[in-house]
């Protein structure tokens, strides 16, 4: 009898390592393949200020190159860059397709942009450097693809500090612009205050006046989008910075606090968002200073999923610095 019941014992532990062994190889398989998605989005260079754009099945960031030196006090961005993914997983770095030089107007600094397609064209909007104005200024370069190549078709900046007086060099920044369902073409933007017109059927130009929106806790970075006929209004707010949103029944408001989406990001005072459904998913992009000797001015593109609250509200999102 006990030499039956070690036989058993002996047996069951014999089974038990085996079936370890088989579960420890299924995981590292299943790392291995989840380890091919990385956030941040980038591992080779800094990235900050992100806008997506969802064109025939393929999820676009255009993104500011963050080039500052590890000791840098200040940004230097020179170039925007592109990259895509069909599956949010694996992506594909098309490397720089616009710069500040591109633009007449401007002698540097490539500070934060947004591409949106419409009628077959795509609509590259960017801030830059004016160099006769002074102050940052706002421009828009037009191309037939996605990645370009991009020509700025007026000459002269869309948007330029004299339009906004009395504001500071920083307060024509980070363009956003959102076409509704009736065609009608809206740029928002600004710093300390936000700002927006109706663009003329040309995407282009407008004949509309400058309006001053009352956003609540508006700092920077206004990003529009719509969910279920309502009007969603984010941005950044403060330092460190966090992404509050408002809502209206209305692409021009009034506009209603709804609540925070993202709190300060890790190793980075700043915060720059977009927000595009995907593949019936909805995903957050925004930026960090996750890689290794990133900081306020070596940022780092990341993207995490959420799925709205039965209300119609946004969750407070939490941030992923792992490899997932």
């Amino acid at each position: 009898m006990k030499k039956m019941i070690a036989a058993v014992v002996c047996v069951r532990v014999d089974i038990i390592r085996k079936v370890k062994r088989l579960l420890l190889t299924v995981a590292c398989h299943l790392l291995s393949f989840v380890g091919m998605a990385q956030t941040p989005v980038s591992q080779t260079c800094y990235t900050a200020d992100p806008a997506s754009l969802v064109y025939e099945d393929r999820f676009y960031i255009f993104v500011g190159r963050d080039e500052a030196a590890e000791d840098g006090g200040w940004f230097d961005m020179r170039e925007w860059r592109i990259y895509s993914s069909d599956d949010m997983v694996n992506w594909t770095d098309h490397g720089a397709r616009l710069r500040p030089t591109d633009f007449e107007w401007s002698d540097g600094d490539a500070w934060a942009s947004q591409c949106i397609h419409h009628n077959g064209k795509f609509y590259w909007y960017v801030s830059a450097n004016h160099k006769e104005k002074g102050g940052k200024a706002i421009g828009v370069a037009v191309s037939d693809h996605p990645l370009g190549p991009y020509t700025a078709p007026r000459g002269t900046a869309l948007i330029t500090t004299d339009m906004t007086p009395n504001q500071g060099d920083f307060d024509d920044i980070d363009p956003s612009v959102f076409v509704d369902d009736d065609g009608q073409a809206y740029l928002y933007w600004g710093n300390g205050k936000c700002k927006y017109v109706k663009l003329n059927d040309d995407l282009i130009s407008f004949s509309d006046s400058i309006h001053y929106v009352d956003v609540p806790l508006f700092g920077e970075a206004p990003w529009l989008h719509k969910h279920n006929g309502v009007y969603y209004l984010s941005y950044s707010h403060g330092l460190p910075s966090t992404i509050e949103y408002s809502t209206s029944t209305s692409p021009t408001g009034p506009w209603t606090h709804r609540g925070r989406i993202l709190d300060p990001v890790e190793n980075c005072g700043t915060s720059h968002q977009a927000i595009s459904q995907f593949k019936d998913r909805w995903y957050l992009v925004y930026h960090n200073g996750a890689l290794p000797k990133g900081g306020n001015h070596r940022r780092s593109v990341c993207v995490e999923e959420f799925v709205y609250n039965a209300d119609g509200s946004i969750p407070n999102l939490t941030t992923s610095t792992e490899k997932r």
